[in-house]
């Protein structure tokens, strides 16, 4: 409220200036032309009329002072209404300049910006109001186009993420049957074989294809909450259970320390889903035989529920790329090996659309995830 009251102060101090310019020169204007009739028309033109006629023109006296109350004080009213014209004309002619050297200056900003370059916008003095509306005008402008450009380098990254991908288990699965149509008498055990690892990849692309279209629907709000009051306790319990055979391949565990009755408002399929995402990327990168340990605040305006897993630290780059689309820490890993890269992006949708946020920090070799829910109304 004060930066707009701020700026109507402003605006008001440069009309009252503009005003107070116009009348300055009306006042001069008004003041020259009393003066000209009092001081000088009335006075001492007349005499100066006479002496010219009489010195240059040679005219005598009695000649020269008729010809003046003939052609020039009868018709004084005509000079006088000439004289007030002319001034009236040359005021008119310094405001029009005044103002439009105004626009001309408003003209320049806008077409600044227009331009690339990263020159602040000057005005006069006076003109501030319009320079900081224009400057304004002009961030918002770079920072839409800075956007603009950053969302397309990211489309294009996401096709050629996407294309490689898919590329991956795509052509395992060719090769396989390839080799299947090449040699039509194979024996059962081969055939057999090479059909199951086709099948695996063409499975896995299925998913590939599956989780992408889902991230899709997510970032143009197509998919729909269904929430209910849900024993966070209970879906952690059963989560881990179901993640056994992936935690125990490692020799992981998993504690959970948060109160049996602490329950959430939420949506219960897409929470499991943000839950096992997180789970099973802290299995797939936390230190062997080593536990995840899972605990749960309540707080006046959300549920805070943490998950912690010792491992190798994350750095601040990986941090901030952690919940990109197609993104992998272990670069070593492929995407016929490792994860889509998808599982954390879509954990996030899923916690944006419940108004929640996600967050991730690593620090001493213990990596955390924390999902802020807030509570129902």
């Amino acid at each position: 409220m004060k930066l707009k009251n701020d700026q109507k102060d402003e605006y008001f101090a440069f009309q009252e200036k503009l005003i107070r310019r116009v009348w300055i020169n009306v006042a001069t204007s008004i003041a020259i032309v009393v003066g000209l009739y009092l001081l000088i028309w009335k006075q001492r033109v007349g005499d100066w009329i006479v002496w010219l006629l009489e010195n240059v023109f040679q005219i005598n006296h009695e000649d020269a002072f008729l010809y003046y109350h003939v052609y020039f004080r009868g018709n004084k009213e005509i000079f006088f209404t000439i004289s007030v014209l002319v001034i009236v004309i040359i005021l008119m002619v310094r405001i029009f300049r005044w103002v439009t050297g105004y626009f001309r200056e408003i003209n320049q900003g806008i077409e600044s910006l227009l331009t690339d370059d990263e020159n602040k916008i000057i005005l006069s003095p006076e003109m501030q109001p319009f320079e900081r509306k224009l400057n304004s005008v002009k961030r918002t402008l770079e920072k839409r186009k800075r956007e603009a450009s950053l969302a397309e380098q990211r489309k294009d990254e996401l096709v050629m993420y996407l294309a490689h991908d898919i590329r991956t288990p795509l052509t395992s699965i060719i090769g396989y049957l390839n080799l299947l149509d090449e040699e039509p008498n194979m024996p059962v055990e081969p055939r057999k074989k090479r059909v199951h690892i086709a099948l695996e990849k063409a499975y896995r692309l299925e998913t590939m294809i599956n989780e992408f279209f889902e991230i899709t629907k997510y970032k143009s709000q197509k998919i729909k909450l269904s929430k209910e009051t849900i024993d966070l306790y209970y879906m952690l319990i059963q989560l881990s259970d179901e993640l056994f055979p992936v935690l125990d391949a490692r020799g992981n565990t998993v504690s959970l320390q948060l109160d049996e009755n602490l329950t959430v408002n939420a949506d219960p399929e897409k929470l499991a889903r943000v839950f096992n995402n997180i789970l099973k990327n802290a299995a797939s990168y936390s230190d062997p035989n080593s536990e995840i340990l899972i605990s749960a605040e309540k707080t006046e305006q959300e549920v805070i529920i943490r998950f912690q897993n010792r491992g190798e630290n994350i750095s601040d780059e990986a941090i901030h790329s952690l919940f990109d689309k197609f993104y992998r820490a272990d670069k070593s890993r492929s995407s016929d090996t490792g994860g889509t890269g998808l599982g954390l992006a879509i954990a996030k949708e899923i916690v944006i659309l419940h108004g929640g946020q996600i967050r991730v920090s690593s620090k001493n070799h213990i990596v955390t995830f924390s999902v802020s829910l807030p509570l129902a109304n």
